[in-house]
This record gives C-alpha cells, structure tokens and sequence, in this order.
C-alpha cells in the first residue's frame, strides 16, 4: 500500500483527538474500520505509529516523525489546491507580474539577513528560497535555471562546485572558531589551540563540500586524529555542546548562545569564505552586484551580533573580515581576489 494524503489526515486525526473512538466520531467512520485502516498503514510505514492505553493513544517515536511530516506536507497541499483554484478562476498564479529571485542556501548564517534586506529594499519582489546541505545541488540547481542564485560556502581557497559553468563573487571570508561549554576548562581562554581539543568529540553540521577533509587535515597537522564527529544539525550540535558532549565547529559569525562560548583557533587554521554565484546569462544577473551588497551588509550585521568575532577583529586592527575590492561589476570569478589578512594569529 502506498502511502496518501487521505492516511496522513487520518494520523493528525487520531493524533489530534486522541483516542481512537473520538477520531473515528471526527472523520464519521466505525471504530473498527479506523482501527483496521490504521494497522493497514503502520504496515505501511513499518511500524506502530501510537500506543493504546486505557486513557486513549500516544505517537510512537515513529509516529511523532510521521506526524511532524503531516503538519508541513497537508497545509502545503492545501494553499497548493486554493492558488491552484485561484489560477483557474482569474488565467494567471498569485503574484504574477511580481519579480521573482529565487535562492537556493546551505543553513548558514546569511540567507535569512538576505532575504530580510531584499524585502525591505525592494518589496515588490518575491523571494523563493530552497535550503539544501549540499553544495553540488544548490550549484547544480542554478546551473539548471531552477534558482537564480546560490549562496553556499567553501572552505579555504576551494574552488566553489560548477566552477566552469556559474560566476562565484566572493562575500565575505571568516575564520572558523570553535564551540565550547560554558563551564569548559579552556573557556575562559581568549584563543585555543586545535592540539588542545585532541581529546575531544566533534560535532558539526554536513555537507558535501571539502570542510570534513580540510579539517582533517588541520587536525593531522595538529597532531591528533579527532575521537569521533557528529554530523547532525545546526540545532542538535548547539545541545551537543551545551552539555558537554562535543565541541563544535563554527564560523566566526555564530552569536552568543546561552550555554556555550566561542573561540577562535589560534594560527586560524581554518577559513571559510561565504560565496554567492549565478549563471553567466541567467536574467537575475542585472541584479547581482544589489544582491552581493545585501549579503555583505547582512553579514556585517552577524558580525556584529558574534561578541567574540568583534573583539577578535577589535585586536587586528588590520584584519578583514570581508571583501575588498569588486572587480567587474560586483563580480570576482572563481573565488577572487579578496584580501587574506585575517588568515595570520
């Protein structure tokens, strides 16, 4: 049996009610036939989705999954069939004659700033955004026209994905700090050194770009192979870290975070540089120098926002944090010409 919208309804339903007999009252069934339909669709997704109790049902693990699932897909399917009801009745979809930019994202710091600015400055335009934690897709979808843009990062002087075929401006570079307990030994230290954590579990958020190897790489140079590294998400590694379980890998910009301090590395063996590229012919090309300085001033704002960031740049005087000079009309092809200062301790 394949799984509809007609069993996710009957989830929330049950979910919802919370009892078998109220739910089968709500969507004007038999008990039975609901209790019969329910097994058919456990058997389905391969397990129970609620336990029975005297005092009604309660979602499984599996069935909380389930029905986080329903919440997003069913009110999605909903303003689907109205604008598509809407489109049938006046020729043309909500919005049409609007401009449009549609941005694809890894879950960085800087899409939300982005769109943000965007709306303020030009509120006649709709943004589209797709969040994705592959590099290579978001790249691949905007070689394909399916985005305008895409906003990804890279590690060190990588060359960003689809090299050949999309023009990367370069936005901003940091240096990637590390995550650490508020009550860590090492906390209260203005700067760490990568040796120091080789005992340590990481954690991090993945991806499919080459940070896993480079810092690999940084750990080898350091002298120590990490334990263990949980990928996981943006989330889930601030709790790893917040109790204890793992230190984390950041980039500078991350804000103060009750529960947790960042730090830079000392020597910034890591780097990460915030890319922004597009197709050479795509239309949104004319509004891509607008859209770099969005960026930059949505990443100065989460400069401003990081505490340790600030008094790490406050004591470089010469440190840069973002882009030089644009060359081209706000474009620097594969990966540009930016100033590197803020790579030295």
């Amino acid at each position: 049996m394949e799984l509809e919208l007609r069993h996710l309804r009957t989830i929330r339903a049950i979910a919802d009610a919370g009892s078998l007999t109220k739910a089968a009252t709500a969507l004007g069934l038999a008990q039975p036939a609901l209790s019969a339909q329910l097994k058919r669709i456990e058997r389905s997704l391969g397990g129970e989705l609620f336990e029975r109790g005297r005092h009604g049902v309660r979602a499984t693990a599996l069935g909380a999954l389930v029905l986080d699932r329903a919440r997003v897909v069913l009110p999605a399917v909903h303003e689907l069939q109205a604008e598509a009801a809407r489109f049938a009745r006046s020729g043309s979809p909500a919005g049409a004659g609007r401009r449009s930019l549609r941005i694809g994202g890894t879950h960085g710091p800087l899409l939300g700033g982005l769109v943000d600015r965007i709306a303020s400055a030009d509120p006649g335009v709709a943004v589209v955004t797709h969040t994705s934690w592959s590099e290579r897709e978001i790249a691949a979808s905007t070689v394909a026209g399916r985005l305008d843009y895409a906003l990804i990062g890279t590690c060190g002087e990588s060359a960003p994905p689809e090299p050949g075929r999309l023009v990367w401006t370069e936005v901003a570079r940091d240096p990637v700090f590390v995550m650490l307990a508020a009550g860590h030994p090492l906390a209260a230290r203005g700067e760490v050194g990568l040796g120091e954590l080789a005992g340590e579990a990481w954690t991090d958020v993945p991806g499919d770009g080459c940070f896993a190897d480079c810092f690999a790489a940084a750990c080898v140079r350091a002298g120590f192979t990490p334990v263990s590294v949980y990928e996981t998400d943006i989330a889930s590694c601030v709790h790893l870290v917040q109790v204890g379980r793992a230190v984390g890998l950041c980039r500078a910009t991350f804000p103060d975070t009750p529960g947790l301090v960042t730090r830079p590395l000392a020597g910034t063996p890591l780097v990460w540089r915030h890319m922004l590229g597009r197709h050479p012919s795509a239309p949104a090309a004319l509004d891509a120098p607008r859209v770099a300085g969005h960026l930059r001033a949505a990443h100065r704002a989460a400069v401003d926002r990081s505490g340790s960031y600030a008094r790490w740049l406050a004591s470089r005087p010469g440190a840069v944090h973002d882009t030089g000079t644009v060359q081209d009309g706000g474009t620097v092809q594969d990966g540009g010409t930016a100033r590197d200062a803020e790579r030295g301790p």
